[in-house]
């Protein structure tokens, strides 16, 4: 019997969590952790697949006989851009849990805009009782943008809560119930949007996408007076000093934030005190490491089976 080669690991995140899972994973063929001193020394000539978050600059080249990436995340713009990146399939992380965990995050933050969260807050740490007055969630339009599987769920659990939920996509998607627009459209869809909802994947053309210009097309004469701005999908989308700006001019009433242009968040940004404003620290929906060897072991037997490769991403468009 031939002997398969070794699954490469690359991921720059949680390595108790990765090496604890991967004593069990790949249990047919192994693996090189590259966390691990000994594992980092090893000759990687053989390897033909190869899961990676952030990985070595020079993995490419150490690693030059792959055939399959398979990204340690929903997001592949970490892998794209990199130098000698081979022209071989790549895989974004697809799982129900980490889908589930991105709604629940979403729809969390809708709700606390709806309801004035951070002013119960502010009246709870002053022993105050003070009755706040919210709209229903019907009267609220969110607008997702970004309608791939984890923003397809976000609509779908939004409406379920109640929420008038409209969606945005670069080329028009079709969801049952729900009004969509593509990329010709964008103003128009934001001009109906109370709470705009950011889940695009980070491209050339959504690098610094969410800017004073778009906050000011938002709708200004919703129930919630004023627009919020959230965002789970990538911190490069965004540009930060313009949503500090909005929020104090009042072009934004608020905003909830847990991907940023630089991560950690600077100690030092204004976005850490600022009224009506949450910050979670980019773990609205983290990969879990069972599920994700679990998924790289179903893609790679898919393979060996003969069967096409799910989740591959397409090179021209980034995503």
């Amino acid at each position: 019997m031939s002997v398969r080669p070794p699954v490469l690991v690359d991921i720059k995140f949680n390595p108790e969590g990765v090496a604890r899972v991967l004593k069990t994973a790949f249990a047919d063929r192994g693996s090189i952790n590259l966390a691990d001193p000994v594992d980092r020394a090893r000759d990687l000539r053989a390897v033909e697949y190869a899961l990676l978050w952030k990985p070595d600059a020079d993995l490419f080249s150490r690693a030059p006989n792959l055939k399959v990436i398979f990204s340690g995340g929903a997001g592949v713009d970490h892998i794209i851009g990199m130098a000698g990146l081979p022209d071989i399939p790549i895989v974004r992380f697809v799982d129900r849990s980490l889908t589930t965990r991105m709604s629940e995050w979403v729809v969390m933050q809708c709700l606390m805009h709806l309801r004035g969260q951070y002013a119960h807050d502010i009246k709870q740490r002053r022993r105050e009782w003070a009755k706040l007055i919210a709209p229903e969630a019907a009267e609220v339009t969110v607008g997702v943008m970004g309608l791939g599987i984890l923003g397809q769920d976000a609509v779908a659990k939004l409406k379920v809560m109640g929420f008038n939920v409209i969606g945005w996509s670069r080329t028009r998607k079709a969801i049952d119930g729900v009004e969509t627009f593509d990329a010709g459209e964008l103003d128009r869809f934001l001009a109906k949007t109370d709470i705009l909802v950011g889940l695009l994947p980070l491209t050339p053309e959504t690098t610094g996408f969410y800017d004073s210009g778009l906050f000011k097309k938002l709708r200004r004469d919703g129930a919630l007076g004023q627009p919020v701005f959230i965002n789970a999908g990538r911190g490069k989308s965004q540009i930060e000093a313009d949503i500090v700006s909005a929020v104090r001019e009042g072009t934004l009433g608020g905003a909830s934030l847990d991907v940023f242009e630089v991560e950690p968040l600077a100690t030092d940004s204004p976005l850490w005190e600022m009224e009506n404003v949450f910050i979670t620290p980019h773990d609205a929906a983290v990969s879990e490491e069972n599920a994700l060897f679990r998924h790289v072991e179903m893609q790679i037997a898919r393979i060996e089976r003969g069967e096409p490769l799910q989740f591959v991403i397409d090179r021209a468009a980034g995503y």
